[in-house]
């Protein structure tokens, strides 16, 4: 490679992740964010039996086999909740929204922790001071004097407990509408509605205690060393017992790479790491589909060779336990070579490897995240990895299945106590015979729908259960100006945000409890649930004192709203918020899964959840698992331009969802700023483009108006050709709002098609 400028900011990082690279940032965190003398033992109190669910990742713990169970990402997250910085009423009477505007989103929760609840003066431009039952009654009041209940949105975030959760969606049931739109609309919603239709249930069926069985892992469109950054221990003990870990993603990243663990001495002590992945392969972005077809037909020309007596595809489990082999192996036959080879960037000789080593295998895990979902195909995509893991049975045996990686600690368990725009009739009618009152049956907005419905009007309140909804979307210009349109918004939120401050008629902040945090209500000391990415269910106990004397927990808040809203409900809200106990009770009434709720999330880890296709059992219409082919090889639109690239957007290192910590991304050298496309080096050649070189970017669909990123400065990357990256949110504005799997309704983030070009001098 050529020697390249320097580029403000840009700087080459050898070490691996982990090691003293992350205990430096954790201490970094600890030393902006809290007391020196809290902060060690909150820290340790972390994913402990007693202690608190982490607000980061859903990565589940493991027995609680080390002292500590964090990672760096962990405690930026504990420590960006539990700091020492807080937003009073004076910050606010010092600052106009209009100001605030003008700040970054990291400077925005920098400030800390909401202490009191405030509503928005339109004449005087700024938030001031409001009393709860203010609050509620004001909300309340808007909330009936709607026209109809589909006027109004009730949007959750993954960081809210199973009972909060739960509450809120009989709340807004009972008010009358199922417009859920979720954070899991935006991530996962693809694996929510594909793996249904292929295997019956719409999560993952591995557990940890598979990972120390499985002789084969395959990696596919994640970053685990930032996004799910506890997976990383367990990368680490897989790749020291020799199991292959088979990587497809279109950037290096370094976690995947090499990893020192924190907690492994010899690794600390003498500077060395642990390789990670055993074969890297760059696939195009938006090429997952075609390499999974290319290994599952490269599968078909192994058993074909292979003979009767030596086959390796499990044909007694396809012949017992699936539909639609015939439809699968007919779709893979009609697909070239050159078209999977084209639309992945990868040879058939490397995906022929891949297979080989999968046949090999007695149990495979494929794990995945919003490389594979956030596609116009993301739901097909999903199943892809389904029909791989069918062919050879890696479902219902030890150390074989399939592995979503979630994003927030319990945006699954969330869906699985009933926030969902689509419900079940099952569901419903157990809300009915529980609580006597008739719930909606019609499907309500998803996310994308529903800022839709806020933008053309429809729509007139948004009630925002945590997170940072319209920063979260893409189509920036449209969300923004749609959230300016509502006649109420409430923020239920722990700090300030971009989304307070995109205000309409009325926009009211209720600051409640962290998850560190404690929780006494009227019966004593509380603690609330979560599920993890795979399915097991426990509890969570903050132990800090409450950031201000005046914030409530989520289902008090919840609660609050409800009562002021329907004065003649038939749900018992104050006896729930007395004591959360009754709360798990009614969700057990309503979800028989929960059996025994209250008594086994009292001991340690908790429970977890039934999963029948870990049992061979598939409840799908046939009672069968079902192989779904995939039409073509392209996931999105095709772009046959050749000065056409196509945009993923990113997470950085200093970021989780749309917090971001800081303006660092160790791991792939970026230090202080967060205005940079990530660029492969022959396709900067032929765009004639440089290191550095400052260019705006614009999409390259046809159907959509041009959406423009001005001023992003290029910097080279090992990235597959024909693809580019920037960072989430701010690549946002590029990814139209219509532009989405029409499946499951989640947006296109990991494959907008673009053209790049230095700015145009203006004359004169």
């Amino acid at each position: 490679m050529a020697e390249q400028r320097e580029v403000q900011g840009i700087k080459r990082y050898d070490s691996p992740a982990g090691g003293w690279g992350a205990l430096n940032a954790t201490a970094r965190a600890v030393r902006e964010q809290m007391d020196a003398m809290v902060a060690p033992i909150t820290l340790l109190r972390t994913n402990q039996p007693d202690g608190f669910d982490c607000p980061g990742c859903a990565w589940p713990d493991k027995e609680h086999r080390s002292t500590f169970q964090f990672c760096e990402n962990g405690a930026k997250a504990v420590t960006w909740e539990a700091t020492k910085k807080r937003v009073t009423p004076e910050f606010f009477a010092a600052h106009t929204v209009t100001s605030l505007l003008e700040w970054n989103d990291h400077q925005l929760e920098d400030e800390g922790r909401l202490t009191q609840p405030m509503t928005y003066n339109a004449a005087t431009d700024k938030y001031e001071p409001i009393g709860w039952d203010a609050a509620f009654a004001r909300i309340g009041h808007v909330l009936r004097s709607l026209s109809h209940a589909d006027q109004a949105e009730f949007y959750t975030s993954g960081r809210a407990s199973n009972e909060a959760a739960f509450i809120y969606q009989l709340f807004a049931r009972e008010f009358g509408t199922n417009n859920f739109p979720d954070c899991s609309n935006m991530c996962h919603e693809a694996t929510s509605v594909g793996l249904p239709q292929s295997i019956g249930i719409g999560k993952g069926t591995v557990s940890l205690d598979d990972f120390d069985h499985c002789e084969l892992l395959i990696a596919m469109g994640h970053n685990p060393g930032t996004n799910h950054p506890r997976m990383m221990g367990t990368l680490h003990e897989l790749s020291r017992r020799g199991v292959p870990i088979i990587v497809f993603n279109p950037l290096r990243e370094r976690a995947l790479e090499r990893f020192a663990d924190p907690q492994n001495a010899m690794e600390m002590v003498t500077f060395s790491s642990t390789d990670i992945a055993s074969s890297y392969y760059q696939v195009k972005v938006g090429g997952d589909a075609a390499a999974l077809k290319g290994i599952q037909k490269a599968i078909l020309a192994l058993d074909a060779a292979a003979g009767a007596d030596g086959s390796v595809i499990a044909h007694d489990f396809v012949a017992m336990h699936t539909n639609g082999y015939a439809a699968l192996v007919d779709d893979l036959d009609a697909t070239s070579w050159a078209d999977i080879e084209a639309s992945c960037g990868l040879s058939r000789d490397a995906l022929t490897t891949v297979a080989r080593a999968y046949v090999a295998s007695n149990a495979t895990i494929v794990t995945y995240g919003m490389g594979l979902t956030q596609h116009s195909k993301g739901t097909a995509n999903v199943q892809q990895i389904a029909n791989l893991l069918l062919l050879r049975g890696n479902f219902g045996k030890a150390g074989a299945g399939i592995c979503p990686l979630r994003g927030h600690s319990n945006v699954q368990g969330n869906r699985t106590v009933g926030i969902t725009e689509k419900p079940p009739a099952g569901m419903l009618e157990r809300i009915e015979q529980t609580f006597g009152f008739v719930p909606p049956k019609g499907h309500g907005h998803d996310a994308v729908r529903a800022i839709q419905a806020i933008a053309d009007g429809r729509s007139k309140v948004l009630v925002c259960l945590g997170g940072n909804f319209s920063v979260a979307l893409p189509d920036s210009g449209t969300c923004f100006a749609a959230m300016r349109k509502l006649d109420l918004a409430v923020h239920i939120n722990t700090k300030l945000n971009r989304n307070h401050l995109l205000v309409g008629k009325e926009s009211i902040i209720l600051p409640c409890l962290g998850r560190t945090e404690l929780d006494e209500q009227t019966n004593g000391l509380q603690a609330v649930t979560v599920e993890d990415s795979m399915s097991m269910v426990h509890a969570s106990r903050g132990k800090l004192a409450p950031a201000s004397a005046l914030l409530r927990s989520e289902p008090a808040i919840v609660a609050g709203i409800a009562r002021a809203t329907l004065p003649d409900s038939k749900l018992p809200w104050q006896e729930w918020i007395d004591d959360y106990d009754r709360i798990r009770d009614s969700i057990e009434a309503v979800f028989p899964e929960f059996e025994r709720f209250n008594e086994r999330i009292r001991k340690p880890g908790g429970f977890r959840l039934p999963l029948p296709p870990t049992e061979r059992i598939w409840p799908t219409p046939t009672g069968r698992a079902q192989f779904i082919p995939f039409a073509g090889v392209n996931e999105d639109p095709l772009t046959t331009s050749g000065d056409v690239l196509t945009l993923t957007t990113l997470r950085s290192h200093d970021q989780y969802n749309t917090t971001i910590y800081g303006l660092d991304d160790r791991y792939r050298g970026v230090f202080g700023r967060r205005d940079v496309i990530f660029m492969n080096q022959d396709d900067m050649a032929e765009h004639r483009l440089e290191h550095g070189d400052v260019v705006d970017i614009e999409t390259a669909l046809a159907q959509h108006g041009p959406l423009r990123l001005l001023g992003f400065t290029v910097i080279a990357y090992k990235i597959a050709r024909g693809s580019i990256g920037a960072y989430y949110p701010e690549a946002n504005v590029l990814i139209p709002i219509d532009f989405f799997d029409p499946e499951s309704g989640t947006p296109s983030y990991k494959s907008v098609p673009v053209r790049i070009a230095k700015p145009q001098v203006a004359a004169g």
